[in-house]
């Protein structure tokens, strides 16, 4: 099973949007409003919002493209991901401003934090065992074993990242408000097999991971 679905999500990923080339340097400059939340660097100081630094850039595009679809005004719930914070931050940025922005935080180094103690053996039980009675493949398929995520594929770096912002995502994947995963809702099927005390461990794991 792990193979198919390994397969169907490269094949999900490959054959994403094509986009124009980041100029990381320019980037820099566009990036300046992102500070704020996110760190000069991408390495948010705030464990609520994300770390974009090293994250890849075919992620961070896409994310960029469905956060702004996903914001305007009267936009249908499944036009992009909606991302209340960010409402109306990325309506200044043409596509090549993304492509920039994108450039210049993958360029970027994640810094890495802490996993509770307490929660190592059942988050990594659960990052690279996954849950297979219940048919749930393991992270490290897609996310790598170290956390290095997929660039080429689109998967986006996970280890390292703030462990409350990863529980955020994965509760909203788990209760449908989060769904810019693709029509094969893959992120969604996975959260749904995760119950508050899984998302909890493997949260805390992916934020010492590296």
């Amino acid at each position: 099973m792990n193979k198919v679905l390994v397969s169907l999500l490269l094949t999900l990923g490959i054959t994403g949007m094509a986009h124009a080339a980041g100029d990381p340097a320019a980037g820099q400059e566009k990036a300046a409003v992102c500070g704020a939340c996110h760190g000069a660097d991408g390495n948010s100081p705030a464990p609520n919002f994300p770390k974009l630094a090293g994250q890849g850039e075919r992620y961070l595009l896409k994310q960029l493209h469905d956060i702004k679809a996903g914001s305007k005004p009267g936009a249908p719930a499944d036009a992009g991901r909606m991302v209340p914070e960010m409402t109306g931050m990325l309506e200044p940025f043409n596509d090549q401003d993304l492509a920039d922005l994108a450039a210049y935080f993958a360029s970027q180094k994640m810094s890495v934090g802490m996993a509770e103690p307490d929660l190592v053996a059942q988050g990594e039980a659960l990052y690279r065992g996954g849950k297979l009675e219940l048919g749930m493949p393991s992270c490290t398929g897609c996310h790598s074993p170290r956390g290095e995520g997929n660039d080429p594929a689109g998967f986006p770096q996970l280890g390292g990242q703030h462990a409350a912002y990863v529980t955020k995502q994965l509760t909203d994947f788990r209760e449908g408000n989060r769904t810019n995963d693709g029509d094969a809702m893959i992120m969604r099927s996975i959260a749904a097999k995760l119950s508050n005390k899984d998302i909890e461990a493997v949260s805390s794991y992916i934020q010492g991971l590296h």
